[in-house]
């Protein structure tokens, strides 16, 4: 008969990377007269865009108190191509315009006649925007009378360029866990003594490559697989005989240490991660392909061999 399964219900879910937030600004009046022109370069491909740089080279001053000259932001022609409507989601905009966001704000004037008449606006109006060092491009674009600015930034590459072979990604994160191990933690209330660094298996690999491919292709998370499989299941169709196992899933990260210190941070999942009575670890992600910034799917898992 099979030894206990020590594989909690724990679910991880953090949030990607960053909220994307949308700040779309009511129709504004041009009437501006105490806010003065900035001085932009003379020719631009993206006219708005260049003033956008030119106020944070020197703002001045900014809901009344004096501001600090700001980083220039990059311009980028799919923060240009956006086009962000009434109700639009604007990390969806992004996509499909081809631009993978971390965070993105948009703000926009309606009313002035030309672009530097417009910045005069948005610079009494949203300063704090438009100096933020929470982006670092930018773009403009115009639709009738309406002017908008999209401020963002570029979320960080997904695994998949940084990690091509899934394998690099999950010794990454086995190498995270040793780090966390070799030292006494607390996972919550329970407190747990450094424990023996875990070895890389490859059938557990397998195992947690699979899972997380699965997730990301039919877009659900959870330690059931659509199947109706759990880890054990899986670990032995994966040709690993087990004495223990557990394992651990998250979505989101884009990074295997991100993920593992999402991990260390839940009491769960950082009890199997400091559980000694576990010996070797195989981990994996998998990306949905639908979607231009994707959505990475981290399995973990945890075993014990016969």
């Amino acid at each position: 008969m099979p030894g206990p399964i020590f594989s909690p219900a724990f679910r991880l879910i953090l949030s990607t990377s960053a909220a994307v937030a949308t700040l779309l600004a009511p129709h504004a009046a041009l009437a501006a007269a105490s806010i003065a022109p900035v001085s932009a370069p003379a020719s631009s491909d993206d006219p708005l865009a260049t003033l956008v740089n030119a106020y944070r080279a020197d703002p001045g001053a900014c809901d009344g108190r004096p501001a600090a000259p700001a980083a220039a932001l990059d311009p980028h022609p799919a923060l240009a191509q956006v086009r962000i409507g009434a109700g639009t989601f604007i990390e969806s905009a992004l996509e499909r315009a081809g631009y993978a966001a971390a965070q993105a704000q948009a703000v926009y004037v309606t009313g002035p006649e030309d672009a530097q008449a417009a910045m005069t606006v948005l610079a009494q109006k949203y300063c704090k925007v438009l100096l933020s060092d929470r982006f670092s491009a930018v773009g403009s674009y115009r639709e009738g009378a309406t002017w908008t600015v999209v401020l963002a930034l570029p979320a960080p590459p997904l695994p998949s360029a940084t990690y091509p072979d899934w394998r690099e990604a999950g010794r990454a994160i086995l190498d995270e866990v040793n780090a966390a191990r070799a030292s006494a933690r607390s996972c919550g209330e329970q407190a747990f003594p450094a424990a023996p660094p875990l070895s890389w298996n490859g059938a557990l690999g397998d195992a947690a490559l699979a899972h997380s491919r699965d997730m990301a292709a039919r877009r659900y998370f959870s330690h059931r697989a659509r199947d109706g499989s759990q880890a054990a299941d899986r670990v032995l169709r994966a040709g690993y005989s087990w004495r223990r196992v557990g394992e651990n899933i998250a979505f989101g990260q884009r990074s295997p240490r991100e993920v593992v210190e999402g991990w260390l941070d839940s009491p769960g999942h950082c009890a199997n991660i400091m559980n000694r009575d576990f010996t070797e670890m195989g981990a994996a992600y998998g990306v949905t392909p639908q979607r231009q910034a994707g959505i990475i799917y981290w399995t973990q898992v945890f075993g014990t061999p016969r």
